[in-house]
């Protein structure tokens, strides 16, 4: 076997292991969460991924914007389809052998149709760096978008430019390589280029000839540089994943699958809450009777959520699934008028709130406590009570996040856990309490309104 499929399969190897790591580590990040039923009505919910996730129905609501991300998406995925052939040729030791495999005119038709693709979604890239850094779209801008994330953003996209670059020159490279003569190959010690057809054909690699040189050794050396970057990059790219806000590109599936599909505005009840309630309107409950005792270990049940581990799965699948787009946040009503509020700073505070905590626990166990929580670590009690509950955010989202659900249970521990409500829902809960309604008004008087005409 040639050094260099050697080396191939030792990268291919090492980058494949620690991709497993990664997505294992992130899975167990995942189920730390509470479970939750989402298995339910699977026919709409396969139905509702194709459309939203494969489909890109929600992208699109912003034309420019939705158009340009259809490129990047779908030219990357089936551009992506030749690193099939790149790891049948790097651990065989082959050039190109789909072409002996569909035939030449076949093979040529796909090439053309990746290379199209291939420029469409550098010119959509580029396009994407313009909107971000020069015409400085206001979401893209907002506070929680300095440092980290805005360098994400850039770093993927250039990282795109680069590879679908390298694909298009290596082509080019390649292209002029089986022009040339079989014999002055085989003098040079190329002779794998000698496939028993030519390059001809290659839409956009043909029109990149002419810029490069005519040394066969320098062409080779362009060609075989540009596949060891593109297979390279394709290998970083996967395990940059793990850290980046583009693993949407993985979870975006299920996590539209396993969406919420009640309608807008229903809200889950707590089933500790309900039981309580359940109970007053037995008549068969003796109200007198003393409560049972607790099984010995129990853990008594808790309101809402303060960590990453009283919310569902779900809700931890969302916060990873974040493409951090700020559509939400440019939405909200709440972030318009000036308040705190940002609901993509809400998911991205829950995914390192759980980045943070899975590394704790992979150092200290699982039952380790370092002493955080999601609200006041990361999220702040003023950001929560901005929020009116409209559900704009999950209206705006491209894959269907659910952000209120989050911002919903870190208020109820607030409310029920700490009594730690602004002083004017005190005032309503105590009105309820005793008024049987917000007002501040005696049941008996409620209908004096009408006297008064």
């Amino acid at each position: 076997m040639a050094i260099g499929s050697i080396l191939f399969i030792i990268c291919l190897g090492v980058a494949s292991f620690f991709f497993y790591k990664s997505i294992t580590r992130i899975r167990r990040n995942i189920l730390l969460g509470r479970d939750v039923n989402r298995t339910d009505n699977s026919s709409l919910r396969w139905n509702t991924m194709v459309r939203v996730a494969l489909g890109q129905s929600k992208m699109v609501v912003r034309p420019i914007a939705g158009f340009l991300h259809i490129l990047v998406y779908a030219g990357f995925v089936i551009i992506n389809i030749e690193i099939l052939e790149i790891v049948i040729d790097g651990v065989f030791g082959t050039h190109r052998v789909f072409s002996s495999w569909i035939g030449v005119d076949a093979y040529r038709f796909f090439i053309n149709i990746f290379e199209v693709l291939a420029l469409l979604v550098l010119v959509a890239c580029v396009i994407f760096l313009v909107r971000r850094n020069v015409v400085k779209i206001a979401r893209f801008w907002k506070p929680e978008m300095k440092g980290w994330p805005a360098s994400d953003a850039n770093l993927i996209l250039i990282a795109e430019v680069l590879l679908m670059s390298a694909f298009l020159f290596m082509n080019a490279a390649d292209v002029v390589l089986m022009n040339t003569n079989p014999e002055n190959l085989a003098s040079a010690g190329l002779d794998k280029y000698a496939i028993g057809w030519n390059g001809q054909g290659f839409l956009i690699s043909s029109m990149l000839n002419g810029i490069l040189p005519a040394d066969m050794s320098a062409l080779h050396f362009i060609e075989r540089f540009c596949w060891w970057f593109h297979i390279l990059g394709i290998l970083g790219f996967l395990n940059y994943l793990a850290i980046s806000k583009h693993l949407h590109i993985i979870l975006a599936f299920p996590a539209v699958f396993f969406s919420n599909l009640k309608p807008k505005g229903e809200f889950d009840n707590l089933d500790s809450v309900k039981k309580e309630v359940e109970l007053m309107f037995d008549p068969s409950v003796d109200p007198y009777a003393a409560p049972p005792e607790p099984e010995e270990g129990a853990v008594p049940p808790s309101f809402g959520a303060k960590d990453v581990k009283d919310l569902s799965w779900k809700q931890l699948l969302d916060s990873y699934t974040c493409t951090e787009c700020g559509r939400c946040t440019s939405e909200c009503p709440a972030n318009q008028t000036g308040k705190l509020l940002s609901p993509r700073k809400i998911m991205m505070d829950t995914r390192d709130r759980l980045t943070e905590l899975g590394s704790y626990i992979d150092k200290n166990g699982m039952d380790s406590d370092d002493g955080k929580t999601l609200i006041n670590d990361y999220i702040q009690p003023e950001e929560l009570w901005a929020c009116t509950s409209c559900n704009a955010c999950t209206e705006a989202c491209p894959v269907n996040l659910d952000p209120l659900s989050i911002i919903v249970d870190l208020r109820r521990y607030l409310v029920m856990e700490q009594s730690a409500a602004p002083a004017e829902l005190n005032n309503m809960f105590t009105n309820i309490e005793n008024n049987g309604a917000p007002w501040q008004f005696a049941q008996a008087d409620r209908l004096n309104w009408k006297d008064e005409q």
